[in-house]
């Protein structure tokens, strides 16, 4: 008579189970890099009885009998705070849930409002099939080890107000929330959203004290984001199309770079006049106070899609080439600023800068906006 062991089954008993297991969490590991889960995910319904569908129907049934291994990948989710649980804020949440990229905490110190729009956008999960935890607190604590905190709190324009009008005052918010990522999360990326963005993403990193390549600010991918949509406009053609890059600080004196920019290949400048295109390069810098003056308050969706491009890319090492405001020093002879340039973004946050070969007129335009930079940053030194 056969004796079978009286203590439970593991998958170190069954070599080929083990074996199978393994594999799966490479090939798991491997889609979730590249971002095939999240759209397996999305779309269940389109890849039932697909190998990435088999292998999560396998991997749940070896776990659910208690079939696990220590070996392989380990696949915990990143976890993403996100400062600030207004219209910026909750917006950027239910993107990021949509995308899968991890666990989303949302922080606010209005009592109940944090709490409120996270548990309704994790009802959504199931309509919209994801399932990351999104939680809304008031308290610090339960933002403990984020991967990525994203600060969308500070107080927003409202018509007749410039971007440095709000800068005193979101000085101090940036400050205190600064103090306690320092804190709570020491090994976090920092994203700032919050304006005006150079002086903030300046008083995030200095308080902080992070390296300066784990600290930047979403500006460009927002201010790229309304130059390629102005342009697919006037051309009539699909936004995927329009590859552009912007510089300088985030605000009217932004330098948008036609000679940069083109459309699936082709130079703007071989389709557009030079009268056109400074009429769109205007209406991208006067993009945000456009929508204030339609809406009585400050862009949203835009601004919080860029801000989760930027923490995709880093979640997910996609070394993606982005403008956003980083710390120059040597780069563009920036003397230790944070200004909009273009970068690589990847797990270790800016990974790199990459410098163009400006002409005169572009050094030109872009030394006028630093120098404003500069001079927000003395503000700010005043101010801390």
């Amino acid at each position: 008579m056969r004796v079978v062991p009286a203590a439970p089954r593991r998958i170190h008993d069954f070599v080929p189970i083990r074996k199978l297991h393994f594999f799966l969490s490479n090939v798991l590991f491997f889609a979730y890099n590249q971002g095939f889960v999240c759209r397996c995910q999305a779309k269940r319904q389109l890849v039932e009885g697909s190998m990435l569908s088999l292998a999560w129907q396998i991997r749940d049934y070896l776990n659910r009998k208690g079939l696990i291994i220590s070996e392989g990948i380990h696949m915990a989710r990143d976890k993403i705070t996100i400062v600030g649980a207004g219209r910026v804020g909750a917006t950027a949440a239910h993107i990021a849930a949509t995308k899968h990229l991890g666990d989303i905490v949302m922080l606010d110190i209005v009592e109940g409002l944090a709490e409120g729009k996270a548990l309704d956008i994790a009802e959504a999960g199931p309509i919209e099939l994801y399932d990351s935890a999104v939680s809304g607190t008031c308290d610090w604590t339960k933002t403990e080890d984020s991967n990525i905190v994203i600060i969308t709190s500070g107080l927003p324009r409202k018509p007749g107000m410039s971007r440095d009008d709000l800068l005193a005052k979101n000085v101090r918010i940036v400050k205190d929330v600064s103090q306690k990522i320092a804190r709570y999360s020491p090994n976090s990326i920092v994203i700032v959203v919050c304006n005006p963005l150079d002086a903030m993403v300046y008083t995030a990193a200095k308080v902080t004290d992070f390296a300066r390549n784990k600290v930047m600010g979403m500006a460009g991918a927002l201010d790229s984001a309304r130059f390629s949509y102005f342009l697919a406009s006037e051309l009539g053609v699909s936004v995927e199309d329009i590859k552009c890059v912007l510089m300088g600080g985030h605000g009217d004196d932004m330098v948008p770079l036609p000679r940069f920019t083109s459309v699936s290949g082709i130079p703007v400048t071989e389709l557009l006049d030079e009268g056109k295109i400074a009429e769109l390069i205007e209406r991208t810098r006067k993009g945000g106070i456009e929508i204030v003056n339609l809406l009585g308050y400050s862009a949203y969706y835009a601004p919080a899609a860029g801000a989760v491009k930027m923490a995709e890319a880093i979640l997910r090492d996609k070394k993606t080439v982005v403008s956003c405001c980083a710390y120059c020093d040597s780069e563009y002879d920036a003397g230790g600023h944070f200004v909009g340039v273009p970068v690589v973004l990847g797990k270790n946050g800016v990974e790199k800068i990459v410098e163009l070969d400006l002409n005169e007129s572009e050094k030109a335009q872009f030394e006028k906006s630093l120098a404003h930079v500069k001079q927000l940053a003395l503000k700010v030194d005043k101010l801390l």
